[in-house]
Formats: C-alpha cells, sequence, structure tokens
C-alpha cells in the first residue's frame, strides 16, 4: 500500500511544483537511495532487470532511487532533467500476471533512465508494457506479492497519471492536483488508452456495454482494493491537496504524508482494519506492510531538491534534502537482517521503541524534529543559485545532524516507559525475530 501525490505549478504557493510519495513495502524489507550515472551504450547492449532483460538505449540519464534492496527498480525516483515518477499496486478483477515480466518498479526505473518530459516517460512505459508485459513476484524473502500498476509521472512543467491493467491502459494530463493510491482512479475520462481497453472489459464481462465503461469500476477487485482502503486513502490525500491548493509547498506536502487519521492516533490500539497515509505494520493481514521511505520533490527546474526519508514510518523520521549531483552516498544498502551499519536500520531502533509507547515518546522528539526539518528545508531552498559543492556540503551536514539528533532521541525514548499490547507486541515480535532484531 502506497499513496502518490502531485501538485503542480498551478496549485503551490510559490508556481513550483512539489511531488509527494509515501512508499509502503515490507517492514522488514530494507529501501535505500541509490544513484546511478548516465551511461552510452553500445548497440544491441541488453540490461538485465529484476526478473528480464530488455534491449538497452543508447544513452540513459542519471537518476536518484528509493529502491528496496533486492530489485532492480525503484518504488519514486528522479532523474537529472528533473522527471519524477511515483508507482501504485491496483489490484483488478484481471489477475496478476505471476510469471517473470517487468515489474512496476522495473518500468518506473527505466522511464527516469530513458526520459526527460512525462510524456517522454508515459510513452516509455506503454512501449514496455506492450511489448514485454508486467508480471513477477513483487516481494522478497519468501513472500509473495503480485499486482498491476499505476504511476504517477510529473516535472517543473506538466503532470500524468498512467494507469494499467495487465497490458491495458489509461493516461490522463494532470492540472493541478492529483493523488494515486491503491486503486484505479480514472472512470471514463483520460486523454490516451490502450486500443482495446473498453473492448476487453466488454468481451471478458467487466463492463455492461461500451457506453457504460468506467475504467476504475469495472477493472478493479473488490477484495484487496476495499480492504487495503486505497480508495479512502486516497480521498484523504486529496482533501488535504485540495484544502491547500494554491498554497502547497515542501512542508504541507510532509505533512500530508504523515497523516494519520486519528489525532490521537496509536498503532497499538488502532482498528485491525484501519489504514492511514503514513501506515504503521502490525497485527493482521491488513498491517503486512508499512510506509518503509518517504520523498518530497521540489521540482525547480534549474535544480530540483529531492527531501528523502531513507528511512522507515515519516512521522518518526526526518527528511533530508539531497540533489541528483552531486549525490550524496548515504552509507550501506540494507537488506532485510538488520545491521548497525545502514542507515535504514539505524533509524529502525528509533522507529521501533516508539512504537513501543507512540503517543508519549514520539512527543519527546516530534517538536525537535520539525525544527531540524524546517532548518534543513529553509536551507536547501536557499541554495537553488549555490555551486555544486555548497550543495554537497549542505547535505552532508544534514545527514549529520540527522543522525546525532536521532541517537540523542532514542536514548530519550528508551527513559518512558513501554505500554505493550499482546496482538501488537505478538506482531513485532515475529517482524523483530525475522530481521534479527531480538524481541520487545
Amino acid at each position: 500500500m502506497c499513496d502518490t501525490l502531485i501538485a503542480t505549478k498551478l496549485a503551490t504557493s510559490n508556481g513550483i511544483a512539489v511531488f509527494g510519495k509515501n512508499s509502503d513495502r515490507p517492514p522488514n524489507e530494507g529501501q535505500h537511495l541509490a544513484y546511478f550515472p548516465g551511461a552510452q551504450y553500445s548497440l544491441n547492449s541488453r540490461v538485465k532487470c529484476t526478473y528480464i532483460e530488455i534491449p538497452q538505449v543508447e544513452k540513459t540519464h542519471a537518476v536518484l532511487l528509493s529502491k528496496p534492496y533486492w530489485m532492480w527498480g525503484a518504488e519514486m525516483g528522479i532523474n537529472e532533467h528533473g522527471l519524477v515518477i511515483g508507482n501504485e499496486a491496483v489490484y483488478s478483477k484481471v489477475p496478476a500476471n505471476k510469471e517473470p515480466a517487468l515489474l512496476g518498479m522495473d518500468m518506473l526505473r527505466a522511464a527516469l533512465e530513458r526520459a526527460i518530459t512525462p510524456r517522454e516517460a508515459v510513452q516509455v512505459i506503454i512501449d514496455l508494457l506492450e511489448q514485454f508485459g508486467q508480471g513477477g513476484n513483487c516481494a522478497s524473502d519468501g513472500d509473495s506479492m503480485y499486482y498491476h500498476n499505476s504511476f504517477l509521472i510529473a516535472n517543473a512543467d506538466d503532470a500524468w497519471v498512467l494507469e494499467t491493467v495487465d497490458k491495458q491502459w489509461a493516461a490522463r494530463q494532470v492540472r493541478d492536483v492529483y493523488s494515486i493510491s491503491n486503486c484505479l482512479t480514472l472512470g471514463n475520462q483520460w486523454d490516451m488508452a490502450s486500443h482495446s481497453l473498453v473492448e476487453f472489459a466488454v468481451q471478458k464481462g467487466l463492463s455492461k456495454s461500451a457506453g457504460q465503461f468506467d475504467y476504475a469500476k469495472d477493472y478493479s477487485d473488490f477484495l484487496f482494493t476495499n480492504f487495503g482502503k486505497g480508495r479512502t486513502r486516497r480521498a484523504t490525500t486529496i482533501h488535504q491537496l485540495e484544502q491547500t491548493k494554491g498554497n502547497v509547498s515542501v512542508q504541507s506536502m510532509m505533512g500530508v504524508l504523515r497523516h494519520h487519521n486519528d489525532e490521537h492516533f496509536d498503532p497499538q490500539t488502532s482498528s485491525l482494519t484501519s489504514v492511514d497515509v503514513c501506515m504503521h505494520a502490525g497485527f493482521g493481514p491488513i498491517h503486512i506492510s508499512q510506509s518503509t521511505a518517504s520523498l518530497v520533490a521540489y521540482l525547480d527546474g534549474d535544480t530540483p531538491i529531492i527531501f528523502a526519508t531513507g528511512t522507515s514510518a515519516p512521522c518518526t523520521s526526518i527528511f533530508k534534502p539531497m540533489w541528483v549531483a552531486p549525490f550524496l552516498n548515504p552509507g550501506p544498502v540494507p537488506t532485510a537482517q538488520a545491521d548497525s551499519t545502514s542507515l535504514f536500520w539505524i533509524h529502525e531502533k528509533l522507529h521501533r521503541a516508539t512504537l513501543l509507547n507512540y503517543p508519549e515518546r514520539l512527543k519527546a522528539y516530534a517538536s525537535e524534529r520539525d525544527q531540524l526539518e524546517n532548518k534543513f528545508t529553509q536551507g536547501a531552498l536557499s541554495l537553488t543559485k549555490a555551486s555544486a559543492k555548497e550543495r554537497a556540503d549542505f547535505s552532508a551536514q544534514c545527514f549529520h545532524e540527522a543522525a546525532q539528533a536521532e541517537a540523542e532521541w532514542l536514548k530519550r525514548v528508551e527513559q518512558i516507559p513501554a505500554r505493550k499490547k499482546i496482538l501488537n507486541t505478538s506482531a513485532w515480535n515475529g517482524f523483530n525475530k525475522k530481521a534479527g532484531m531480538g524481541g520487545r
């Protein structure tokens, strides 16, 4: 379960587009920030994606990705031209392909490496989808997840939503604000679509007739679309964007990604069927994933800024500024096993400690988190005309200060008594044991 949002330049406070995404994945699946430089390739070269090989293009663009450790592709990313993409799992009455093909995350990375504009990226994904198809297991470490994909694609001047079911697809240009979640959103309005989108639905009995066709209604499944509450989460994010339309900022986008439905939210006592934008894992089949990484992109056409957590649960994390070039390497690649060196797993100590008494332990550092993050944000925004070295130095300082702060906060929260609830504690004991972290 994920949520991806865009406020185009028509909807922001200063005419610069802002993109945001939470990547919801298994709680022990390390996700990291990775940079891949642009490159030239010889004729007939091929590239190995997660499961299959595809022809390589002659020239690729440099990309900064937030990606699960085990796959070739990424959950979200931006390229050197300021093109940003996030993807979502969507579920359909049409079964997802379980045979090895391209993951949605593979298509996302390929589009960033091969396209400059959002419209070009849409075409890259369409071409790959129609030639190679989407499919294969989207999980690792013995788990199984199979789904179709939707994408939100943007740059400083344009934005598109692209929704796919197997090899069928529809795409629409975004005017001001839009969000996607784990549900199809395009009803009967789109700017482009696969030639058999409607005909296929009628032939398969998904739609009564071409005149009554509704993409989101007719193709969506009942179980995963409803129990994953993609429509509910999307309604929340759209409402948040609409409320601030004309005044959306980097900070307000971060706020949406941290949103909990309950003002007095506590993951240990929340309903077994509750699902928030800031998603927390816990007991039950709906809570098997959580927000394992978050990213906000300030799409300044000259020097776009990436504010990324590189860590799980944005409510316990700090968004830190980065630039595609020069790229600051945040450290070793995490895996599904806890370690003491990667950014992801170092933060997990604070994150998982906070969950043991979320209301009181988060309160112990939330205001400092906001103050530090605001300092980082304002500092980064002031460097749009700075040299590459100045930006790199500032980014490095922010990561250093964030690490120091989180280490102090961990000591602080551990002094606050834990409150363990049986079901939630049982679930996290299982997650921790599997990651080699011990019990709670």
